[in-house]
């Protein structure tokens, strides 16, 4: 994966952005607001996994090493249509359950409709059952999963940098979620081979990440990361990233 690409990205837009506000005045100059801004929610009311605090601290460091800056919060207070519109991509974090209101559900539409970025980690899917339009975002609602143990993951597309530094199959362990009410619509970067582990229910077409426009926005989705593990994992951070990237709008 070309890091160093998105890092020179990213650093020539902290640097106009600093130029811009030293012109402006020379005093009280917050340059980490001057960095594209992503906020990791990972509020929870159902299970909760605990590789959260490892999670946001692993896209805390990759954005300390790529040029954006994170917030990490639970306090669904900040889903109003002001506060949203200085962030670059918002990532849910194994979120669960119903974490939303409707006025909060509203200005992240809202958000997503003016050209927004979300990431969805692992149990993102398990989140919002009663909220039609997320499930289109996400592109899959969760539906059980088997034991935790290694499978073989397919790549089919690597033109996404999300992918793009992976062998053509990757075997790894997590756990593996199956899927109900799957977005048709969306571009499948990954799938799982069922042949390879215990407790597939998807079949044939068991996509594990994928990626699309919508509504106005892109979404970029993972079913990796249920483990704490994952994190330390050079391929995953690579991955993860990279739909970050996507999200934030700087590739693809």
């Amino acid at each position: 994966m070309k890091l160093k690409r998105y890092a020179s990205i990213f650093a020539l837009i902290w640097v106009a952005g600093i130029c811009f506000s030293f012109c402006k005045s020379e005093k009280n100059i917050d340059h980490s607001q001057v960095k594209p801004l992503v906020l990791v929610f990972s509020k929870t009311a159902g299970f909760r996994h605990d590789s959260i605090e490892k999670g946001a601290k692993t896209i805390e460091e990759l954005g300390e090493e790529n040029g954006f800056a994170t917030e990490h919060t639970e306090d669904a207070s900040v889903f109003t249509e002001d506060n949203l519109k200085k962030y670059k991509a918002i990532v849910f974090l194994s979120t669960t359950g119903d974490i939303l209101n409707d006025a909060q559900q509203t200005a992240f539409e809202h958000y997503i409709q003016q050209g927004g970025g979300f990431v969805g980690v692992h149990a993102a899917a398990d989140t919002e059952y009663d909220w039609p339009w997320y499930n289109k975002l996400v592109g899959a609602w969760f539906l059980s999963h088997p034991k935790q143990q290694d499978a073989i993951l397919l790549v089919l597309d690597k033109n996404h940098p999300a992918t793009e530094h992976l062998a053509d199959t990757w075997r790894r362990w997590d756990e593996w979620y199956n899927y109900k009410d799957i977005n048709p619509d969306t571009k499948v970067l990954m799938k799982l081979d069922e042949t390879s582990y215990e407790g597939g229910k998807n079949g044939d077409n068991h996509p594990i990440a994928w990626y699309h426009n919508y509504d106005g926005g892109r979404a970029f989705y993972t079913g990796l990361g249920h483990t704490k593990e994952s994190y330390d994992e050079v391929d995953f951070r690579k991955h993860l990233l990279g739909g970050i990237v996507y999200a934030m709008g700087i590739s693809k």
